[in-house]
């Protein structure tokens, strides 16, 4: 039996990994019990058949038979038609059709896991732990993620208008374009000395992904005739992806020791994952960025980075996804995405429910400069202030406030006009569709000018290479 085994807080990307392994027995013997409960099941189906209002297929009740007793397991069991089942094995690959938003189903609603980089879902500005209470109008309570899922797809170029609920926000509208999602798994850029590297998700391609990135680096440092001191790992808003890939992160960062555990109902079931010798970053020191959009295989790799003592991990605490799904194919038909195991990080600690807790909470903030007012105070403007004489010559500036013009113009503190008809008052919000309300201004993930937590990452390890640096001489 052909089996897939996937761990990612995602609806919309379903990335998986196939393996081969025995069929496995039935867990109990069948009883009187459990016929007289199928019996049940066999009298509740022919009635609907028989007496609702409006026709229903059998296969249409079967699936939905199938779906309801998986999904009340937990939210990542599920039962997946053929058409979902392929369009997973399409987005194995890396590149799909929709919005770009991973999402999962919290009481009734979609919840946004996170949007990935640079798709519709991102540039419209949805955040990780929004809620899409209605599609195009119509109200999502009563769909299965699934139901919701198909709902958001479509031919590219088209619209569809999402309803956004977030914390502390009235509800608003927001309409997303549906394009061709391809996801770049990883994203590597040089900032001055530190080596930044985004895994925006763990696909087939990512491992190969880290390390192309990892060489880029070094030939941009190479090229600008520098020192690479550190390196970033931003994991943010990343929902999971393979097993596999997130087992070759760690590993690429790692010389010895576990990486993860997984352990299901049979302990004799137990795998476990080490690391291999070898490190992409050579000992360099390395923060993690995780936030609550962290998931899964992102949380396999911090927590392994951070057991290990191998890297800082800042940020906000991690979804706290800790299971492992196995996608069994039905011949025939679809699939079903089976929750069979939960994984450990190699301190032994699962974070189901609970997440990653960063060495360093950071919170998202916005980066502005303060306006000053004046010149910069120093002890050079103080009067009769002494020189120095190993200082460059400089142009003399005034320390005195220049006299007043008697025949300037008296400043005008009155109240302001009021804008009459057709006048235009300033805009700081970005244009929306008449009736929508535009969501809060987005922080560019990655942009050390805006992204607070990034810059801090950025100074830490700056501050590392510094102290390390006094420590040598």
């Amino acid at each position: 039996m052909n089996r897939r085994f996937w761990i990612t807080a995602s609806a919309c990307a379903l990335l998986s990994l196939t393996v081969t392994s025995a069929p496995v027995a039935a867990a109990e013997k069948n009883t009187a019990e459990t016929y007289r409960l199928l019996n049940l099941f066999g009298d509740v189906f022919e009635r609907v058949r028989a007496e609702y209002v409006e026709d229903v297929s059998d296969e249409e009740l079967i699936e939905a038979a199938l779906n309801g007793m998986l999904t009340s397991l937990d939210p990542h069991s599920s039962y997946l038609t053929a058409k979902n089942f392929r369009d997973m094995q399409v987005q194995t690959k890396g590149e799909f059709g929709g919005l770009g938003i991973e999402v999962t189903m919290e009481n009734g609603w979609v919840k946004v896991v996170s949007p990935i980089d640079d798709t519709p879902a991102f540039r419209a500005g949805l955040q990780p732990g929004d809620f899409v209470t209605h599609l195009d109008g119509e109200p999502v309570t009563g769909l299965s993620l699934s139901e919701a899922v198909d709902r958001m797809r479509g031919p590219v170029n088209t619209d569809i208008r999402l309803t956004i609920r977030r914390t502390d926000v009235e509800p608003f509208d927001v309409r997303v374009t549906r394009d061709t999602i391809r996801i770049q798994a990883v994203k590597a850029k040089l900032e001055d000395t530190i080596g930044y590297v985004r895994v925006t998700a763990f696909n087939e391609r990512t491992d190969s992904g880290l390390k192309n990135g990892m060489d880029e680096l070094d030939r941009q440092a190479a090229a600008a005739g520098k020192k690479i001191e550190g390196y970033v790992i931003d994991l943010r808003n990343n929902p999971g992806g393979l097993l596999d890939q997130a087992v070759a992160v760690s590993d690429a960062f790692l010389d010895r020791g576990e990486i993860v555990s997984t352990r299901s109902r049979d302990p004799e079931e137990t795998q476990r994952f080490n690391a291999h010798n070898g490190d992409l970053a050579k000992g360099l020191p390395i923060v993690v960025l995780i936030n609550d959009g962290s998931a899964s295989a992102s949380e396999i790799v911090a927590g392994a980075l951070q057991d290990h003592r191998r890297a800082i991990v800042l940020g906000t605490k991690s979804f706290g996804k800790g299971s492992v799904q196995t996608v069994i194919p039905l011949p025939g038909h679809g699939a079903m995405r089976l929750t069979t195991a939960r994984y450990y990080t190699p301190s032994g600690r699962s974070i189901q429910a609970v997440g990653i807790e960063p060495d360093i909470k950071v919170q998202p903030a916005k980066i502005e400069t303060v306006a000053r007012n004046g010149e910069r105070r120093s002890e050079s403007s103080l009067r009769n202030a002494l020189g120095n004489e190993n200082a460059p010559p400089e142009k003399a500036t005034p320390t005195e406030e220049p006299a007043e013009d008697k025949n300037a113009p008296a400043p005008n503190n009155g109240p302001k006009p009021i804008p009459g008809p057709g006048a235009q008052a300033p805009s700081t919000t970005p244009a929306s569709e008449p009736g929508d309300k535009a969501p809060a201004v987005q922080i560019t993930i990655g942009d050390p000018s805006s992204d607070y937590q990034m810059a801090r990452a950025l100074d830490l390890l700056r501050g590392l290479s510094l102290y390390k640096g006094q420590m040598a001489n």
